[in-house]
């Protein structure tokens, strides 16, 4: 059966970027430069890309162009003790994270229940993006009863770790107790944030933090760039009892 002309150039950009002929980070030349480049119409070449993006090998962000992917693949370890920093600076990654707003709200429904708190009681809701060597990877949205951590949604904003604020106010440990894994198209705003194309599965974590004796401190979702990370759920207890430095 003969391919049509968006399939060649598909075919063909995508054996450049596997050949590394097209490195990671690389530009793509203008939409106008690869229809000269294949002979071909404006439809061909933008339904290439197109396909190239949903399946994670093209990167298009608005303004500037379009990229071959250069995301890292992160094997992301959960386990009773998970640190996001910890867990990228052991792979040699370098973790940031940009804040991007913070909140006070009434505790919607499923967060009272994650945090045992009457429904209404008010929550900090901070929403973060978080990269991994300067490429988005993961947006999380978390909830802490604004009573127990009144000074969080500030701290929070000049980057100060979760670990950090929970050790200032007297809690020196703390555990995840239940993770859920899900996945789903991403909306509109995440995959732009995640620099992503909207039609590329995103995977959503939801997780509940503890105190050793049960008391649940902090719950999070977190949606993560689907073809940039790989999770390695630790079925063993932590054996190391020392709290973590890691936020």
């Amino acid at each position: 059966m003969q391919r049509d002309s968006w399939q060649i150039i598909r075919d063909r950009l995508a054996g450049d970027i596997a050949s590394g002929k097209l490195a990671p980070g690389a530009r793509l030349p203008t939409e106008p430069e690869l229809c000269a480049a294949f002979g071909a119409g404006r439809h061909s070449v933008r339904r290439a890309v197109s396909a190239l993006a949903v399946e994670g090998k093209l990167r298009v962000e608005q303004g500037r162009g379009t990229f071959v992917e250069a995301a890292p693949l992160i094997t992301y370890q959960i386990g009773r003790r998970t640190r996001f920093r910890q867990n990228l600076l052991e792979q040699g990654i370098a973790p940031t994270g940009e804040h991007l707003s913070a909140e006070i709200i009434p505790a919607p429904a499923r967060v009272a229940q994650a945090l045992g708190l009457a429904e209404e009681t008010l929550v900090h809701r901070i929403l973060r993006r978080s990269f991994a060597d300067g490429v988005p990877i993961n947006l999380g949205m978390a909830f802490h009863e604004a009573a127990l951590f009144p000074d969080l949604g500030a701290r929070r904003a000049t980057g100060t770790s979760v670990t950090e604020i929970y050790r200032d106010h007297g809690i020196t440990d703390y555990f995840r107790k239940r993770t859920t894994i899900f996945t789903r198209r991403p909306e509109p705003d995440e995959a732009r944030l995640l620099s992503q194309h909207v039609d590329h599965p995103v995977m959503v974590l939801t997780k509940t933090d503890v105190t050793a004796d049960g008391r649940a401190i902090g719950y999070s979702e977190a949606v993560w760039a689907g073809d940039r990370v790989q999770f390695s759920i630790d079925t063993l207890d932590d054996p190391d009892p020392s709290p973590s430095s890691q936020g």
